[in-house]
């Protein structure tokens, strides 16, 4: 579950970040982005599994504008819930804007 939980805490720091720029009808606030994000804690504690499927359908909740929970794992970096079509993407490879690798 630590695995998890750290993967969990990073979704959640891009979630802020996303939720930082743009106007309040395009995109979520920091606000709904820490409510998503303890939402999405509670489901995978919850079922793990169920809750990867509503993650990757956008189902319960778990897509509004602009946010949405994703999660990796900590061992090999593949993606296992996202609503972008990056799934089974290790995340050690995603780049910022400025070139920086991820992980």
């Amino acid at each position: 579950m630590r695995k998890w939980a750290l993967a969990l805490a990073i979704a959640a720091a891009t979630l802020f970040v996303g939720a930082a720029s743009g106007t309040a009808a395009e995109y979520g606030t920091a606000a709904e982005a820490k409510a998503m994000l303890e939402k999405t804690v509670a489901a995978v504690k919850a079922d793990k599994a169920k809750a990867i499927a509503m993650f990757n359908k956008g189902e319960g909740g778990f897509k509004d504008r602009d946010l949405f929970p994703f999660c990796f794992n900590i061992s090999d970096g593949m993606l296992v819930a996202t609503r972008a079509p990056t799934l089974g993407m290790d995340v050690r490879t995603l780049k910022d804007n400025a070139g920086h690798v991820f992980g």
